[in-house]
């Protein structure tokens, strides 16, 4: 029991987080960031309308919390949401699709930057900085906790298998697209989030309209995933706190007060730290790497049911050594580049 609550916790943690980068981000693309902690940028709409207080992070991430996301949340089955998040996926191809084309186009022309096939190590703290990547790569591909809830509502179950793989091979593709693409485009001007990049003046209106484009399909992409998210969150916190009540799907009254506190708790936490980095990387350092990595080593390694190979333990603990190593290492990296 202790270690299902363990498991409920981490999942948690790293949905809300997650929830929050949303958020974050959704935020950065609509108004920008004039904080001052991270790239100076203005967003899709005060590019097109000027500063103004309705445009500002709070109340834009705010109407389209209340407009766009609160209405999707409010499905009780997953199932509901197959059309929005089939759309969510065709704006991630739109997405890396653009930035493919825009440096391919920038290649033909000589327009590409030149790029590094390894990375540039001054010193010992670069060197170090390399682990800092690791959370972000395991954070975008641990999605665990959604497999089981879409897998139940799925007319054969055992289909889920075939679309979990075809959903890595494409999250895959999609990542490596845009990163190998986007440095071709971009070289070491590169922001660590590439969004940014694409709000500079290109001199040109198609230019311009690209840039436009990427950035709000990558916005909408946002909003029709958090659902899906959310909807695990959710079951992860009724489960902890209300094990013995019944569904949460036949329970209004409870169903309601959660996901009103779930989005109001996500949203206010966005807004006093807009900052998505700090998220990321103590996120993909912890929760993360244990629902990646640890959780499923130690499983294989204490072979409740004597089904695990030697082959399957020496995996595991490799998997659970080589973890603790990377997420120390990059907790303590991080730690020094904030005390710095």
């Amino acid at each position: 029991m202790k270690s299902i609550n363990l498991i409920e916790l981490f999942n948690i943690q790293k949905i809300l987080f997650i929830n929050i980068i949303s958020f974050c981000l959704l935020g950065d693309v609509l108004s920008g960031d004039q904080s001052g902690e991270g790239s100076v940028h203005l967003g899709v709409l005060q590019e097109w309308f000027c500063i103004h207080w309705w445009n500002t992070h709070a109340v834009a991430i705010l109407f389209i919390v209340v407009f766009t996301m609160l209405p999707l949340v409010l499905y009780r089955r997953v199932e509901l949401l197959a059309k929005s998040s089939a759309v969510a996926v065709l704006l991630a191809v739109v997405f890396a699709g653009i930035c493919t084309a825009m440096a391919v186009v920038a290649a033909v022309k000589g327009q590409s930057k030149s790029i590094r096939m390894l990375p540039q190590l001054d010193d010992q703290a670069a060197f170090f900085n390399l682990f800092t990547a690791i959370p972000v790569i395991v954070t975008a591909f641990t999605f665990h906790f959604n497999v089981h809830a879409i897998g139940m509502e799925l007319g054969k179950p055992a289909a889920m298998a075939s679309a979990v793989r075809i959903s890595l091979i494409l999250c895959a593709l999609i990542y490596f697209s845009i990163g190998l693409f986007g440095y071709i485009l971009f070289g070491d001007s590169i922001e660590a989030d590439i969004l940014v990049n694409f709000d500079e003046a290109t001199g040109s209106t198609i230019g311009s309209l690209l840039n436009d484009t990427v950035r709000l399909s990558y916005a909408l992409h946002l909003m029709l995933v958090f659902p899906l998210l959310n909807f695990s969150l959710r079951s992860n916190i009724d489960e902890l706190l209300f094990p013995n009540k019944s569904l949460l799907v036949k329970d209004t009254k409870r169903f309601l007060c959660l996901t009103f506190v779930l989005l109001a708790t996500a949203y206010l936490i966005a807004i006093a730290i807009p900052n998505i980095w700090y998220f990321f990387q103590f996120m993909g350092s912890t929760s993360a790497v244990c629902i990646a990595f640890i959780f499923p080593g130690a499983l294989a390694l204490r072979d409740v049911h004597g089904i695990s190979s030697r082959k399957d333990k020496i995996i595991g603990a490799t998997m659970i050594i080589l973890a603790l190593i990377t997420s120390t290492i990059a907790i303590s990296s991080n730690l020094y580049t904030l005390g710095n």
